[in-house]
């Protein structure tokens, strides 16, 4: 028999000496030891280790990763995109596998700082929430200590900063109460006539809206009533969605018009002039691509999302206004559609769907209510991160809707009920 001496280095920087141990032994114990320590300490930079689910029906980025709640981070969507390989306007393709921001390791029956090296123990108890509420979820079937496997997720390595900026803002709370004094704000967006805006109190300053209109690109319009005149979707939800926002601000609210027409205020004519000089805000031009207008205007917002988390607003919206065109003989009520793996946007439908019944049932008590709320799994809805939902204000190819369009008392009223649908109560 051989003796040797050998030095065993654990976590806990504890040395323990072996001694007349036969080679043989010596191997074994260091073999199962390599095992451990090499399964126990996932190198987080080899994307190999990373958690791996398939797309569901309708998934996009955003949704996927909000299910796993990893979207409240930029850097776990940068990751993803990274080492999926895939382009900000990539679409997932139902059934594949995908691999998520999160790091697998063996947990050590001992702790989770011991498990993945980290001293934080505010970080570990993020981390062992963040595995609980996936099993309360039904994402992951056992809890890491029956099952050995324990998740990270990627921010918790690599976005420490922003962790920090979120806590900080989260915990601070502003003491004061200040007697709300009656202010006024100009708003060159409106126009002449509606720029002027008097905020008459703060009853939203915590919420902030991205307010969408119209598809973006050519709108081809449709014929109105044989004139050469042409009735332009985006024309009509631009103008109502104008009125929404001027509604919010009024209130104190944060408001994003993520389409903006730097000549086209809130107009009160009934043909409202159709053009193609829209942009996004901040001067970015619409590209006349539609997967591309998408993907684009889904980043302006969701790059937004995370300017406002990090300053501590949690209440966000992203509020989409259309206009239908259907055959002419559809006539077609308001009506709502929500992303069906998000709860608060079938609620927001659900509240919008709920004001414009009463509404009906107050102004047109003889003609009733038919529009209806689905769920949908469009671009939009699946990969914005604020709570969203999607509307139709009318079918543009209808005569009788017209009215609702063209007559600009019935735009605002519009408006209003939107305005009333949107807010937390």
């Amino acid at each position: 028999m051989i003796s040797i001496n050998l030095y065993i280095i654990i976590n806990f920087n504890v040395y323990l000496p072996l001694k007349s141990i036969s080679m043989f032994s010596s191997l074994y114990i260091l073999a199962n030891l390599l095992f451990v320590l090499l399964s126990s300490s996932v190198d987080p930079n080899n994307s190999t280790n990373f958690h791996e689910v398939k797309a569901k029906p309708g998934d996009g980025v955003f949704s996927l990763l909000r299910r796993y709640e990893l979207a409240d981070y930029q850097c776990n969507i940068t990751e993803f995109y990274k080492v999926n390989k895939l382009s900000s306007s990539s679409f997932l393709k139902e059934g594949k596998s995908y691999k998520l921001p999160v790091y697998i390791y063996t947990y050590n029956d001992i702790s989770i700082r011991s498990t993945i090296g980290i001293k934080d123990w505010d970080q570990a108890v993020r981390i062992k929430e963040y595995n609980e509420a996936l099993v309360d979820k039904k994402l992951r079937k056992t809890h890491f200590t029956a099952s050995k496997i324990l998740w990270v997720p990627h921010h918790e390595i690599h976005c420490a900063k922003d962790i920090q900026e979120e806590l900080s803002h989260s915990k601070s709370t502003v003491k004061e109460e200040k007697v709300f004094k009656k202010t006024s704000k100009s708003v060159e967006l409106f126009g002449d006539k509606y720029e002027d805006v008097k905020v008459v109190d703060n009853s939203l300053k915590d919420q902030v809206f991205y307010l969408v209109s119209g598809h973006g690109g050519p709108d081809p319009g449709t014929n109105y009533n044989g004139y050469t005149s042409r009735l332009c979707e985006d024309e009509y939800a631009y103008d109502v969605t104008l009125r929404v926002a001027r509604n919010l601000m009024q209130h104190g609210a944060i408001v994003e018009i993520i389409v903006q027409d730097s000549n086209d205020g809130i107009r009160d004519e009934r043909l409202l002039k159709c053009d193609y000089d829209e942009k996004y805000t901040g001067g970015i031009k619409i590209a006349r691509n539609q997967l591309k207008r998408l993907a684009d205007r889904t980043k302006v917002i969701n790059d937004l999302y995370h300017q406002y988390k990090k300053k501590g607003y949690k209440n966000q919206k992203a509020v989409m206004v259309h206009v239908d065109s259907q055959t002419k003989s559809k006539r077609q009520d308001v009506y709502f559609y929500h992303y069906k793996n998000s709860k608060s946007s079938k609620q927001l439908a659900l509240n919008l769907q709920s004001t414009f019944k009463a509404k009906y049932e107050k102004y047109q008590k003889n003609r009733g209510y038919k529009g209806f709320v689905k769920d949908r799994g469009l671009f939009m809805l699946r990969n914005t991160l604020p709570t969203a939902v999607y509307i139709e204000l009318a079918n543009i190819k209808n005569k009788d809707d017209h009215k609702r369009l063209l007559q600009m008392e019935n735009r605002q009223a519009l408006a209003n009920w939107i305005f009333e649908g949107i807010i937390d109560k």
